[in-house]
């Protein structure tokens, strides 16, 4: 049997948190599915492929599918090696566990959209609504919930911002970063949700932290430099 060990940093990462002791329950559920994700992605590494043509919007493009019959891939599992503490506050972390799963992941555009320059605005923004409401059931109990959501952009290059907007397009947008050298950069937004949730008329805040990570590549090139005789 042909035994491939997983060391990619993001997974490494991702089972250092989860088994910190200091972790809880809505947190360790989110990671092990993001780490099922990723190994579902090193099991199909091999995975054989067939060259195709496609049409694109511009010209024909030679690129890429799985071969058939298609791969079918077992879901792994993770499982706890440990005894989970017993919190006391069970009704509080339910509902942090069912909005993790509600809240909406953001959507991350920039602006331009095609090979953006190097000190050059590049004008960043996400589709998130800036007040979330719903009904929960949690244990036979209807709450009403409403959040809003916080932001930290993490441009790539070691440059962060913390900010409640949304961010826009040019003109607009207040969420924009100059980079100075070209090159690949991962954008990171991570959004924080916190507000209240209400039952029989009382408003309370909701306890603990509901987090989504969002992910975006973007390029950066150098301006074409131009001589006049």
């Amino acid at each position: 049997m042909k035994i491939h060990i997983a060391d990619h940093p993001l997974i490494t990462h991702k089972l250092t948190v989860l088994r910190d002791e200091k972790t809880d329950s809505p947190t360790f559920r989110r990671l092990t599915e993001e780490i099922v994700t990723l190994l579902a992605y090193e099991a199909m590494r091999e995975v054989k492929t067939q060259a195709v043509t496609v049409k694109t919007p511009v010209a024909m493009a030679q690129g890429a599918q799985l071969t058939k019959p298609k791969p079918v891939v077992v879901k792994p599992t993770v499982k706890r090696t440990y005894k989970p503490r017993v919190k006391k506050a069970v009704t509080k972390v339910n509902l942090s566990d069912r909005l993790t799963k509600m809240v909406p992941t953001a959507g991350v555009a920039y602006q331009p959209e095609f090979e953006p320059l190097v000190n050059v605005p590049v004008y960043f923004w996400c589709d998130l609504p800036s007040l979330f409401q719903s009904r929960v059931d949690i244990i036979g109990e209807v709450v009403d919930v409403a959040l809003r959501p916080s932001f930290v952009w993490s441009f790539g290059d070691g440059s962060v911002l913390a900010t409640t907007e949304n961010g826009a397009p040019y003109p607009n947008g207040q969420i924009h970063h100059t980079y100075s050298k070209p090159g690949n950069y991962l954008v990171t937004l991570l959004t924080t949700w916190n507000g209240t949730y209400t039952h029989n008329a009382q408003a309370r805040a909701v306890s603990g932290t509901v987090k989504k990570l969002t992910v975006a590549a973007i390029t950066i090139v150098q301006a074409p430099t131009h001589f006049k005789g």
